[in-house]
């Protein structure tokens, strides 16, 4: 799956004030992530807000992101949830034209064990017309996959990789150090990225690069010490990012950089509060 390899962009979706879809703002945004380099895109992901979609929404996402993008780059659509079930219907009623791979998030809120983990996603791979990337992402789940089940998992012939967004360094590279040849590691958190890529891991699916692709073409295929200067170079805005939850900084900061009209959010997510946007647009100014 070389096609994943580099950096992988977690889309936003922009909304009108009236937290309607701007699939204009979304044209932009998707021009802007292609021309600035990025390898692929990764759809209805949690920086996407699938979560407060609904089925129609989502299915307008897709086709919209679909005819943007025109075949320039690969794409990824985000499909998961704590139900099986409910992920393996929605699986089976998605039309997968254009989709090459699907990144499907560790069950939240269950905190099932980690045969349950196993488990599931078996019954999404063997499901999937697509293959699938594992997600695990324990602040948001509550629940850690570890490297074992990672591994186990790895062997499936349906799943080709996984994003990984534990920030625990050294199961990372317990996954890089006995997974299959042709697995995909690939960072769930932008910082990570370059210290990742360095124990065997493929690249980053990335928030900050909506913003800033060309940055995570640097840091993912640059030398090292281009990568560490970009790395850097991100410190503060990065950390501005999260403060309120994602997407909420990263809209912020596209607003600022006129990519999209509006840093609207869906509850429970409120947008950026006047402190936050003033942080967001002096980091980025400077």
């Amino acid at each position: 799956m070389n096609a994943f390899k580099g950096t992988g962009v977690a889309l936003v979706t922009p909304f009108h004030d009236d937290q309607s879809i701007d699939f204009n703002g979304l044209k932009r945004l998707i021009d802007h992530v292609v021309s600035g380099g990025v390898d692929y895109l990764v759809v209805l992901g949690t920086t996407g807000e699938s979560a407060t979609l609904n089925s129609a929404e989502r299915k307008q996402v897709l086709k919209a992101c679909l005819e943007y993008n025109a075949g320039r780059v690969p794409m990824m659509l985000g499909i998961g949830g704590n139900n099986t079930h409910a992920v393996i219907n929605e699986i089976k009623n998605t039309d997968f034209y254009g989709v090459a791979a699907i990144l499907s998030v560790s069950p939240y809120y269950n905190k099932p064990s980690q045969e349950g983990i196993v488990a599931h996603y078996t019954a999404i791979a063997d499901a999937s017309p697509a293959p699938v990337v594992l997600y695990n992402i324990p602040g948001r789940t509550m629940s850690n996959m570890t490297a074992a089940t990672t591994l186990k998992l790895s062997h499936h012939p349906n799943i080709v990789g996984m994003k990984e967004a534990s920030g625990n360094l050294e199961q990372c590279m317990q996954i890089a150090a006995a997974m299959p040849k042709d697995f995909l590691l690939l960072s769930g958190d932008d910082l990570m990225t370059k210290a990742l890529m360095a124990v065997g891991g493929s690249g980053v699916i990335s928030v900050l690069a909506n913003a800033f692709p060309e940055k995570f073409k640097t840091l993912t295929h640059g030398t090292r010490e281009e990568a560490l200067q970009t790395t850097f170079s991100l410190l503060n805005l990065n950390s501005l990012m999260y403060l309120e939850g994602n997407p909420v900084g990263v809209k912020n900061l596209l607003f600022h950089m006129g990519i999209i009209e509006s840093d609207q959010v869906r509850l429970p997510m409120l947008k950026a509060s006047p402190e936050l946007s003033d942080q967001i647009k002096a980091a980025y100014q400077k």
